[in-house]
């Protein structure tokens, strides 16, 4: 049995540089160095936390095409559930395939965080509620799924599945329970379903997550990236971000043609973008 919190680390940061008689250095007996390669180095140094947000892709490939040609500049992707078309005419199987072959070559550009969604599920725990199993066999050391709590710069995640039922909502209540146990600083979930407000209103009626309110306010993320509802932010009263207490909470929605609705957050500058085919919107976040 897999724990319920796996935790991988970023490579180690190079050896800071000292100074000596006005010279740099970048360790003990090392030789002197450059100033443009110390700028870069100390540069490098400096934890940062640039990451980009998308969700409900539902097996369109050219999205997940799109995201590896762009990944790099990112410390961090994330893909917020419902990968899986469940009305496409080529098969489950099929589709897992494919997506998990795009999810390997995505973790191969950036550290990339994935969570199951409603449409994602392929199997049943023991209690006969459905999961995502298929997503185990693509979990790496770059790649983190559901149940999986990681560091990468100076920032927790934790990947929380897609709850069926009593059993596996407890599982993520303990899940995260876990993680708070280790929260140093910013500290930020993945989680398909918004809770009810702006990010799950359909532009007739609201599909929040029930248990998610509960668990903000008990644990006061950082923020929570969300999906689940693709008109939400395209909607009077609905919206791409919103804020209760001091966790952000964000969900891009979605849209037609070969580029996902995103949004590039940047937690150094303290703002975040919605970047449709309408446009861009922005919003601080200080």
């Amino acid at each position: 049995m897999r724990p319920a919190s796996v935790e991988y680390t970023s490579p180690p940061e190079p050896d800071l540089f000292f100074i000596m008689d006005g010279r740099h250095f970048a360790g003990a007996g090392a030789a002197p160095v450059g100033d443009d390669e110390v700028a870069h180095t100390l540069l490098t140094q400096i934890p940062t936390m640039r990451l980009l947000l998308t969700s409900d892709l539902h097996y369109r490939l050219r999205h997940y095409d799109w995201l590896l040609g762009v990944a790099a500049r990112f410390d961090a992707v994330v893909i917020a559930g419902d990968h899986i078309d469940i009305s496409s005419t080529v098969s489950d199987r099929v589709q897992i395939a494919a997506l998990s072959a795009s999810l390997t070559a995505l973790s191969h550009e950036s550290r990339l965080l994935v969570c199951s969604g409603n449409h994602d599920l392929d199997s049943r725990n023991p209690q006969g509620e459905k999961t995502a199993a298929w997503l185990d066999a693509v979990r790496s050391g770059t790649l983190a799924i559901d149940g999986d709590t990681v560091h990468i710069a100076d920032t927790m995640f934790t990947v929380c599945p897609w709850w069926d039922g009593p059993h596996a909502r407890e599982a993520v209540a303990a899940l995260l329970a876990e993680a708070a146990s280790k929260r140093t600083g910013r500290w930020i979930w993945v989680y398909h379903a918004p809770p009810e407000g702006p990010l799950s209103w359909t532009g007739k009626r609201h599909f929040g997550d029930p248990a998610l309110p509960a668990l903000i306010a008990q644990y006061a993320p950082s923020a929570v990236l969300c999906g689940h509802i693709h008109e939400a932010p395209h909607k009077k009263d609905g919206s791409w971000f919103d804020r209760i207490g001091n966790t952000w909470l964000f969900n891009a929605g979605n849209q037609i043609g070969d580029i996902p609705a995103r949004i590039e957050i940047d937690f150094d500058a303290q703002v975040a973008r919605w970047i449709t085919m309408e446009g861009v919107e922005e919003q601080a976040l200080g």
